[in-house]
């Protein structure tokens, strides 16, 4: 099929959020919390609005392989109701095992029309690592090996987005004695842009400010050593948590049942992974930014770092962290922190937790005041 240089009779992503039943106001709130997500400053709302106005309808290809999911079904439940009904939606009509209505040779009519008359410009989203043991055959669709799958896809790809631990580090299916060769993507493809998504799974907001940024500017956004976004990528849990001012004062829940826990007292001694994890669980949070697993009162495991699986039992205490001095005794800590006041502490929180959520609300505010300058 003949290649052409643009894409061909896309709607924008504006015209499909009208045709939805979006209201203006909808798009420009969805707009601001984008920016905000993705770590741009407020003067960048108008750049990302024209881009969804403007920009026609990217085609995405959505594979799985091992995986159980999950970054789907969390995809699905973003806090914003765009992320699911236009992002997700209009990008899944092209290619979606999980989420099409078509099946069988219907379903891969669909993923080879996709490929040939877009060959260079659609986006391949792939969740789950890929078996390389026995000849590939722990992973097989339609009598395809997934790797062949992923060669197949990937060579016409413009970018690929690694979504979830599976596909950016192999998870638990590569966890040690990894039987069936669990291998993550960017292990088996070289040569292409591959922005890595990990967690387990990631959060929904993370994932379509991965998708908004690469709608908008055309290109892969910032990403740090491992490959991850920079803008949800660049701080510890431990950094931005709101426990971390008992930690820094030497309070820790000893066990799940005690007084400590109840006080909410810092997750350290009970394995909480935060101050080796890198995620923006307790910033961004989860269900429209309600809680996340240490609020909930389960310690971080650590799931959006490498190989996190075999990195002890999750329950026991890392004995130090690379770098950080002091903080590697937690026994120790609290014996000057003790005199610290209650007023201190309290800075201590803001300055490490609100940071970012006071950005987030003030690109909503923005939002809303820049709306009337949007429609003119």
């Amino acid at each position: 099929m003949k290649n052409d240089n643009a894409l061909v009779s896309q709607p924008t992503y504006y015209e499909e959020v009208q045709r939805k039943g979006y209201s203006r106001r909808d798009f420009v709130k969805f707009v601001s919390m984008m920016t905000a997500f993705i770590g741009l400053e407020q003067s960048a709302i108008g750049q990302v609005a024209k881009a969804l106005e403007t920009k026609q309808r990217m085609p995405v290809i959505w594979l799985h392989f091992q995986e159980c999911t999950c970054c789907s079904e969390s995809f699905l439940r973003s806090s914003h109701p765009i992320v699911a009904d236009i992002l997700l939606d209009k990008i899944s009509l092209d290619y979606s095992e999980t989420l099409m209505a078509a099946s069988g040779t219907q379903a891969e009519d669909v993923l080879k029309n996709t490929m040939a008359k877009y060959k260079g410009q659609y986006l391949l989203c792939i969740e789950g690592s890929v078996p390389m043991g026995a000849d590939g055959v722990y992973c097989m669709i339609g009598g395809k090996t997934s790797f062949q799958i992923l060669q197949e896809v990937s060579e016409g790809a413009a970018a690929i987005i690694a979504w979830g631990s599976c596909a950016s580090n192999g998870c638990v299916q590569s966890a040690k004695p990894n039987p069936t060769g669990a291998t993550p993507i960017h292990k088996l493809i070289k040569g292409k842009p591959i922005i890595k998504v990990p967690g387990c799974p990631p959060i929904g907001e993370v994932m379509a400010g991965v998708i908004v940024h690469y709608l908008t500017f055309g290109r892969i956004p910032e990403l740090d050593r491992l490959g991850r976004p920079k803008a949800f990528y660049n701080k510890r849990v431990h950094d931005t948590c709101y426990r971390r001012p008992f930690y820094d004062a030497g309070l820790f829940v000893e066990t799940f049942d005690d007084e400590n826990a109840k006080k909410g007292y810092c997750l350290y001694k009970v394995g909480c992974k935060g101050p080796s994890t890198y995620n923006a669980c307790a910033v961004t949070k989860w269900n429209g930014g309600t809680s996340f697993p240490i609020q909930s009162g389960h310690p971080c495991i650590g799931c959006s770092e490498e190989n996190f699986w075999d990195n002890g039992r999750l329950y026991d205490r890392a004995s130090s962290f690379s770098g950080f001095g002091i903080e590697a005794n937690a026994d120790d800590l609290g014996k000057v922190a003790l005199g610290v006041t209650a007023a201190g502490l309290a800075v201590h929180a803001i300055a490490t937790n609100f940071g970012k959520s006071k950005l987030i609300h003030d690109h909503e505010t923005e939002g809303k005041e820049s709306e009337q300058e949007l429609d003119s």
